[in-house]
């Protein structure tokens, strides 16, 4: 019961992980961060890009702390 519980919060953790990676905006390196480049010497995030860098953060570990659960439960 409980190995089922962890499971279907697996899948809902790499679901909404999968979507807050392919939401984010991309960072190209190429000529357009000559003019543009302000943004990354200060290292500061704007709006949306913040929201999505910590959620993603935040999934990641709970994505791998279920695995581990999985995985230990599996024994």
């Amino acid at each position: 019961m409980l190995q089922n519980v962890i499971l279907g919060l697996h899948i809902l953790v790499s679901l909404a992980l999968i979507a807050t990676v392919v939401l984010q905006s991309g960072k190209s390196a190429g000529l357009g961060t000559i003019g543009g480049g302000a943004e990354n010497i200060f290292g500061r995030k704007k709006g949306i890009d913040d929201v999505l860098s910590r959620a993603t953060s935040f999934l990641a570990a709970a994505f791998m702390v279920t695995s581990l659960v999985l995985t230990v439960l599996r024994r």
